[in-house]
């Protein structure tokens, strides 16, 4: 395990797919499975409750058994639980039930009920701060509409809000801002098709999502990247390309959860308002992950 309890966010931290029955309920067992499966196959924790978790679409009862459920499955230190919400006193709540369920750190999107100013984004982050867990802020301009640019993360990090951030705008070029700027503030992989260019340029962990499907494979990708050894990292990179940019897409959630049917796990339905993918998505998705398998990245 690469992370400690003084930096619970580096290393591989996997948004968790969720498994759902057929009935759309939630099959905890099944959850803690996953979890423990993918520690042992190489990944470094787990995020419960992010965007591939389908948070948005779970009761609270069912919100915060995820979450109790994966600290059962391999401990608090290893968690990291998304505690997004539109009210900031309530991501605020997500977060202390994240700190009671023996959580080491928490995952926050920005206010995404409307286009936030720099003002009601720094009072939203304060407020979840004050529970007394380590932030890691989540950079998604592209579903929030609201941009958490390198100087208002910088701010951030120097009021004590964030300790690192998920950055998914896809502009890898903010890597370098970011550290020049507040160069304690931790950069965590969060789009998984600019992982090799977030990785060379200093990034210390990654929130995935591909690993659900193929984790020792993405585990060995990230390890040479970051460790700057591209013989290795180059070639795995391309042979994994074709599926991680999935992770960028609006059916993410659909295509990596029938990578993991393909593979051999389960990843079951979604629930609605998503639908299943077209048929013409689902022959793309199931053939690069069938051309992953030959190539025995399983």
């Amino acid at each position: 395990m690469t992370q400690t309890r003084r930096h619970p966010w580096r290393g591989i931290l996997v948004a968790t797919a969720l498994p759902l029955r057929e009935d759309h309920s939630v099959d905890h067992d099944r959850y803690a499975e996953h979890c423990a499966w993918l520690v042992g196959h190489g990944c470094d924790g787990v995020v419960p409750n992010g965007s591939l978790g389908e948070y948005q679409v779970l009761t609270p009862a069912e919100r915060a058994r995820v979450v109790e459920t994966a600290v059962a499955a391999i401990g608090g230190d290893r968690v990291m639980p998304g505690v997004a919400a539109y009210g900031s006193a309530e991501a605020r709540r997500w977060a202390e039930q994240a700190a009671e369920a023996g959580c080491a750190s928490v995952m926050l999107l920005p206010p995404s009920s409307y286009r936030a100013d720099e003002r009601s984004v720094l009072a939203h982050y304060a407020e979840v701060a004050r529970t007394g867990l380590p932030v890691v802020a989540y950079n998604n301009p592209v579903d929030t509409k609201v941009d958490l640019v390198p100087e208002l993360l910088a701010r951030l990090h120097a009021e004590g809000c964030v300790r690192a951030v998920k950055e998914f705008s896809g502009d890898v070029r903010r890597a370098y801002r970011i550290a020049e700027l507040a160069p304690e503030l931790d950069l965590l992989i969060g789009a998984d098709d600019v992982l090799l260019e977030l990785a060379v340029a200093g990034a210390k962990g990654w929130v995935a999502g591909y690993p659900n499907a193929l984790p020792r494979a993405c585990a060995e990708l990230y390890r040479a990247a970051v460790a700057g050894d591209l013989t290795t990292a180059l070639p795995l990179y391309r042979q994994l390309h074709p599926l991680l940019r999935w992770d960028s897409r609006v059916e993410f959630v659909q295509a990596i959860k029938l990578s993991m049917d393909v593979v051999g796990r389960y990843g079951g339905p979604v629930r609605p308002p998503r639908v299943p993918l077209t048929p013409e998505q689902e022959a793309a998705v199931r053939a690069a992950t069938e051309k992953a398998v030959a190539a025995g990245l399983v």
